[in-house]
């Protein structure tokens, strides 16, 4: 690495490398080899190349704010970090994209496009510290995914290089691109096939008004039905959001959001548009969900209150770090008309492992937050943790959801891969990961599980009772 980049720019020693050691999910570190801060694309291409050629694992890191564990480093390889590559290259307010590297800030490109009335519409709670690379590697989400989309309904072309140095460019600013669609594989691929320098993200005009309804439930599995009962009016607001009652508490006395602290749970429901349709949705709103159950409803009267009702929502993790030495934030997607069960069941689980956990949810479209506290000073208890986590992802996967929304799988959730997958389905991702990575060495052992591990993974289901591949319910 010294041969071609800055002594800067090559990490080796124990001081330097600590601050590298995991990314959001703290519970899991190893010490890097070395860390390498490229700023050119054609220095990313030597270091890949050079760590080809000599057999060296790879693992690329953007801000370090994931939930999985998927910038865990290797403890005998690279540390790719892409914080240097911080340009926004272009904004083309004509074509409506911004051209930018992937160490930009998620909300600095909407800063950047502001002037022209456009912004990048996801928007995950991590937004003022999250990078675009990041975003792109585990498909991040937001409060107003509902209504916009995900990462890659808003990612037009990708730029960046295999792990044999290769450049590669997936996508285009066109509307279509020629050959294969390899965009939405590239995007939630989570490192493993190539690492991103360059990404054109699609501009929306900002909207002209926008409007909140908090309602507030006595009872959590009314809220959760009144959200299906939302979707199935035909309304889809901009976002559509659920806490239970020890989310808001944990909020409030750090934001003081205003939130209705007697409720059971309560949903944020947005809409935006021009004045008259935000008028006219928000009637629609207000009468499903009285109809749903209600017991209390309030607008926000000002777009200063719009902003304060978000910003208890979106303070909800570090709110909860402040009533616990540590917690571990969950990420699974259900079907919306199994919320209420879902919620019940980890109230089930608190019970079983002696573990609190307030709920968040991006409702509207399924993905649950479920905040698992604990204390790791506290012999057990990280181990009570993380088999609630893994009792929570499994009973997703048994109503007919899925193990990640928004987060990914890294190696908090590789063991879940086993459960949500069949074996065969295991070796067709293999198989996409040999095309791009034949030696493996772009960020291994995360995502997908060896066939080893799962048969492994399987017994310990079964000595705990359940099926080793469970038969999942067909909707």
């Amino acid at each position: 690495m010294r041969a071609f980049l800055p002594a800067r720019a090559v990490l080796y020693e124990e001081e330097d490398t600590r601050p590298y050691e995991c990314d959001g999910l703290t519970a899991y570190r190893r010490l890097p080899m070395v860390v390498a801060l490229p700023e050119t694309e054609e220095q990313v291409r030597q270091v890949l190349q050079t760590c080809a050629a000599m057999g060296v694992p790879v693992v690329p890191r953007g801000a370090g704010t994931g939930l999985s564990g998927g910038a865990l480093p290797p403890g005998d390889g690279i540390l790719l970090s892409m914080a240097k590559f911080m340009r926004i290259l272009r904004v083309d307010p004509l074509a409506r994209i911004a051209v930018v590297q992937p160490g930009v800030r998620n909300a600095a490109i909407s800063e950047a496009a502001a002037p022209f009335g456009l912004y990048y519409a996801p928007d995950p709670s991590s937004q003022i510290a999250c990078t675009i690379g990041g975003n792109v590697a585990e498909n991040s989400g937001g409060v107003h995914c509902l209504k916009y989309g995900l990462t890659v309904h808003n990612v037009l072309r990708l730029r960046g290089f295999t792990i044999n140095g290769e450049p590669v460019e997936i996508g285009a600013e066109a509307p279509d691109a020629p050959g294969y669609d390899l965009l939405a594989l590239a995007i939630g691929s989570e490192g493993m096939l190539v690492v991103v320098t360059e990404v054109t993200v699609k501009l929306l005009p900002q909207p002209q008004f926008a409007k909140v309804i908090m309602a507030s439930f006595d009872d959590l599995e009314v809220a959760g039905r009144a959200v299906a009962e939302v979707i199935a009016a035909g309304i889809i607001p901009a976002g559509l959001e659920m806490m239970d009652r020890p989310a808001t508490h944990a909020v409030e006395q750090f934001v003081g959001a205003g939130y209705d602290l007697d409720a059971a749970a309560i949903l944020l429901c947005e809409s935006d548009g021009t004045p008259e349709e935000v008028e006219d949705e928000i009637k629609r709103i207000r009468e499903v969900l009285q109809r749903a159950g209600a017991s209390r409803m309030s607008e926000s009267r000002s777009e200063a209150e719009r902003l304060r009702f978000w910003s208890g929502r979106k303070a909800a993790f570090p709110a909860v770090g402040r009533i616990s030495p540590d917690y571990y934030c969950m990420d699974g997607t259900i079907p919306r008309k199994r919320l209420g069960e879902v919620l019940n069941f980890i109230g089930q689980m608190e019970k079983k492992y002696g573990l609190r956990c307030p709920n968040v949810f991006h409702a509207g479209d399924g993905n649950l937050h479920p905040l698992i506290l604990f204390d790791a000073n506290k012999p057990d208890e990280l181990h009570r943790a993380e088999q609630f986590a893994a009792e929570v992802l499994e009973k997703c996967i048994e109503v007919g959801g899925t193990i990640t929304g928004e987060h990914g799988v890294g190696i908090e959730k590789i063991n879940q891969m086993c459960v949500q997958f069949r074996p065969e389905e295991l070796e067709l991702f293999l198989a996409v990961k040999r095309a791009f990575d034949p030696a493996g060495l772009l960020n291994p052992g995360k995502a997908v599980p060896t066939l080893a591990r799962c048969a492994e993974y399987g017994r310990m289901r079964v000595q705990r009772g359940k099926l080793a591949h469970p038969e999942l319910p067909r909707f």
